[in-house]
């Protein structure tokens, strides 16, 4: 089995401080994507880096204390790729992409738009740019994962108060059928929501900090495994962890019958 995580950090520190990478020890990964390292690379310590077993892979932010994304992978790639070619969000550290032998692996973060109208533009700037660059992978010919907080709610069964937040980010109708153009145009498959159709509330991988939102299970499922067919179809077994919190999202673990990388 390849077994793939992905996880908001956010923040690296934080997360560390609260044992994620002490829990990643025992998950016998291959690949932990991360999301939101809000941190430099002089920032990270040396586990940061390179936890035991693994080696670490980064898109830093220019800003301090702010995005960022990494790949922690088990067997080294055979290249390495940061950035989508786009100077104002290669800026905030959105994408890295591990490519091996026959499998790549793309850890993304995808802007948020909830904190005012100037951001929720800035996240629709992103998807417009963002849509053909997915479209050129799946030309590659590759088996490819992408991992990551996409930052969007794709159907009312995604989250819990969908309802109230039709006019919010994250579950604006725009947002969605981007998501829907995405998989039913361009041919990717939404892993997670492919081996449990029916899934609600065991489903969700993001917690808002205001009104007991966890303690309620008041949650969004915004983080995603977007994988090519092929890997998609052998995908096997998926796992929301939520025993433990380093972040205010969870881990989504996906394991796949694939050995060809």
């Amino acid at each position: 089995m390849l077994r793939i995580i992905t996880l908001n950090l956010n923040g690296i520190r934080s997360a560390a401080g609260k044992g994620c990478f002490d829990w990643l020890a025992g998950q016998d990964a291959d690949i932990l994507c991360v999301q939101e390292l809000k941190a430099q690379a002089t920032d990270l310590t040396a586990t940061m880096r390179n936890p035991e077993g693994y080696q670490g892979y980064f898109h830093h932010a220019e800003k301090k204390g702010y995005s960022g994304v990494g790949i922690y992978a088990r067997q080294a790639p055979d290249r390495v790729t940061v950035g989508i070619g786009n100077d104002e969000f290669d800026a905030e550290g959105r994408y890295v992409r591990a490519d091996w032998k026959k499998l790549s692996v793309i850890s993304v973060y995808l802007p948020s738009g909830s904190s005012s109208p100037e951001r929720q533009q800035a996240k629709f700037r992103f998807m417009e740019e963002f849509f053909p660059h997915l479209a050129a992978l799946r030309t590659e010919g590759r088996e490819i994962v992408i991992c990551g907080d996409w930052n969007i709610a794709h159907k009312e069964i995604d989250l819990k108060n969908w309802k109230s937040n039709q006019k919010n980010s994250g579950f604006l109708p725009e947002e969605r059928a981007w998501l829907s153009r995405v998989l039913d145009e361009q041919g990717w498959r939404d892993v997670h929501r492919q081996l449990c159709p029916d899934a609600t509330g065991e489903a969700y991988t993001w917690w808002s900090n205001r009104g007991q939102a966890w303690a309620k299970n008041v949650g969004w499922r915004i983080d995603y495994q977007i994988a090519t067919p092929g890997i998609g179809a052998a995908a096997r077994g998926v796992e929301v962890f939520k025993e433990r919190r380093f972040s205010d999202h969870a881990p989504l673990t996906i394991d796949y019958d694939w050995t060809a990388w």
